[in-house]
């Protein structure tokens, strides 16, 4: 048998479910984002008209909707730093040669990813409860006003990044630290013999070596937190003053609030078109070497 065809044919099964369960609803969608389908067109589809782009000058148009795509432009451009650096410094703890217990703290700090969203959520909503919640108890005992964590535009988007940091601190960490211990340790054996200090190792060494790591972390990172929902949907609902409000939770609003669902379709294409322009600039600015830069 043509090894080719044999192995097209291996991967018909795997080729036919992506297909039917993605390929053909972001098809759907995509269609659906130049018509006017809402509520009438789902009672009735003679009601649905082809609209064009109108969808999409409509949403250009819309104040709510750049300000729910400045919201996620803040809260990627925060937490995706913050959530990388935890999470490095964390690998770099748990690989030193000095941590004991590593397999247990792999899985305990592992532990967050695998729990339900929705549910640590609403026990992240108890605990930054304005008038009962532990974290303003300790406050308190500091001698230290309450704050009204999810009640103030001021302080609910940087209470969501720290839940989302907390909530995806164990699997970037994962990642890391499989990118340390595939360093070589000769090249810190060598490194140690001419005097290098442990800055100048991780500087010189760990950091170079764990480019294509660091790249990869931060894609998958960019690419979830663009997709921000369920924190602010458990947590504040879109507020206060809807200063928590996403492009995807306006999406939602759109589709299964109003049931306008050509235009949220359109929210989510231009969603996707922001982040493969964000993907697509990390890719190509990791490819400029930095020693290109160097002065000869």
């Amino acid at each position: 048998m043509n090894p080719p065809r044999t192995a097209w044919l291996f991967l018909a099964p795997a080729l036919m479910v992506i297909g039917v369960f993605f390929a053909l609803p972001v098809l759907g969608a995509l269609v659906l984002s130049f018509t006017d389908y809402d509520l009438y067109a789902l009672a009735d589809p003679h009601n649905v008209r082809f609209v064009g782009l109108h969808n999409y000058l409509s949403l250009l148009q819309r104040p709510l909707f750049w300000a729910a795509l400045g919201h996620t432009v803040y809260f990627v451009a925060v937490a995706v730093p913050l959530s990388m650096a935890v999470s490095l410094g964390g690998a770099l703890l748990l690989n030193s040669p000095l941590a004991r217990a590593q397999a247990f703290f792999r899985t305990a700090l592992f532990a967050p990813v695998v729990t339900t969203v929705v549910a640590v959520a609403i026990i992240w909503r108890y605990l930054f409860n304005t008038k009962y919640g532990v974290v303003n108890a300790l406050l308190d005992t500091l001698g230290l006003h309450p704050v009204d964590w999810l009640g103030d535009p001021r302080w609910a988007m940087p209470t969501i990044i720290l839940f989302a940091v907390w909530k995806n601190f164990g699997y970037n960490m994962i990642i890391f630290l499989a990118g340390l211990q595939a360093i070589p340790s000769t090249l810190y054996e060598a490194a140690r013999i001419d005097g290098a200090s442990p800055w100048r190792q991780f500087r010189h060494i760990t950091w170079p070596m764990l480019r294509p790591t660091l790249l990869m972390v931060a894609i998958l990172t960019v690419s979830g937190y663009f997709q921000l929902f369920a924190e602010p949907y458990v947590m504040t609902e879109g507020g206060p003053l809807q200063s928590t409000v996403s492009v995807l939770y306006l999406m939602y609003d759109e589709g299964f609030t109003w049931w306008n669902l050509g235009s949220a379709s359109a929210v989510a294409f231009a969603l996707f078109v922001v982040m493969f322009a964000v993907t697509a600039l990390m890719l190509r600015l990791s490819k400029q070497d930095p020693r290109d830069e160097e002065p000869a």
